[in-house]
């Protein structure tokens, strides 16, 4: 029998790949929507999914919607994507980013649990918790300290999940994903940012790219390959936090480097650096341990840095040469 998935968030980055991966796997997938002026199914209508996903309206500030989904649905697992994910808006809206992103995680728990305590649950946690960490290489045990409203908003919805699972025995499980990227992600993203800057300034169409700390150092991965690792995390026996991250880091500096040079340009020609870009508490290394996602999941990155970057590159130079 097939199972059913509730996604939130299905109109984000990763929303239309955990619901293509689920659809391959034979899933019925439903996507929680908050209905918006603007067109906001585009990445489902990009992996040619959107007559395959069954949209439910509501609001994760509204518990009574949730519920409402989770009975529409008859959902086996759900995935808590949503949230306000930009950090650089976190500062600009910090109450939003708390109520979307922190406290909207205890309304879907609080739906599970009075609907069915049985549906498996997946919390999308970030290494943005880790911020101002004195370890060199974060794992599950490393010690959060968050560096702006969005990190503490999810850490706040990371020890909700914790505290469900130990206090309903709801199966709840949150994955501690470090950056993760690619060709639908969001332009305002710095590695978006500059690969739909490499493919104007290569068409004429833009002179030059403002970025603030290009020293800060990032673990980025694909999310296409970061998808499949939440869907592991729910088939275990036993509910549990995981780590998912390259064991890799580069610099926005060498992220630049890579782009420009796929179309045979020198980053240092058109990078310009705007002081106002710059956090005002910022993260500047942040390296995940994937060891136990590997050990206990069967899950590792399979994709570079590299692949990744120039992925996202042929993505936005198509995108800028057939623009009307």
């Amino acid at each position: 029998m097939s199972k059913n998935a509730l996604i939130t968030g299905i109109t984000g980055q990763d929303g239309p790949y955990l619901a293509k991966f689920l659809i391959e796997k034979g899933y019925n997938v439903y996507g929680f929507l908050a209905r918006r002026g603007s067109d906001t199914l585009w990445r489902l209508r990009y992996l040619n999914i959107i007559d395959d996903v069954k949209i439910i309206d509501g609001d994760l500030l509204d518990l009574s919607s949730l519920i409402r989904a989770l009975e529409t649905s008859k959902a086996d697992e759900v995935y808590n994507l949503a949230a306000q994910s930009f950090v650089g808006t976190s500062w600009q809206q910090p109450i939003l980013t708390t109520q979307v992103t922190g406290f909207s995680v205890v309304n879907v728990l609080e739906a599970i649990r009075i609907v069915n305590n049985k549906i498996k649950f997946y919390q999308a946690s970030t290494s943005e918790m880790f911020g101002k960490t004195s370890e060199t290489i974060q794992c599950e045990d490393t010690v959060f300290h968050p560096r702006s409203p969005y990190g503490v908003a999810k850490m706040f919805g990371h020890y909700i999940t914790i505290n469900y699972r130990e206090s309903f025995n709801i199966f709840g499980c949150a994955g501690i994903l470090f950056n993760h990227e690619s060709p639908i992600r969001g332009i305002e993203f710095v590695t978006r940012k500059v690969t739909d800057a490499v493919a104007r300034i290569k068409y004429g169409k833009q002179k030059k790219v403002y970025l603030g700390n290009i020293d800060a150092q990032r673990d980025w991965g694909y999310a296409k390959d970061y998808v499949e690792a939440m869907w592991l995390m729910l088939q275990q026996d036993k509910p549990d936090d995981y780590v998912v991250a390259t064991g890799k880091t580069f610099s926005v500096r060498e992220m630049c480097e890579t782009a420009f040079s796929y179309v045979g340009l020198n980053y240092k020609d058109y990078v310009e650096i705007d002081p106002k870009l710059y956090r005002p508490a910022e993260v500047e290394r942040l390296l995940g341990n994937p060891k136990k996602a590997k050990e206990k999941l069967g899950w590792e990155a399979k994709t570079s840095m590299k692949e990744l970057i120039e992925l996202m590159a042929e993505a936005d130079l198509e995108r800028v040469k057939n623009e009307r």
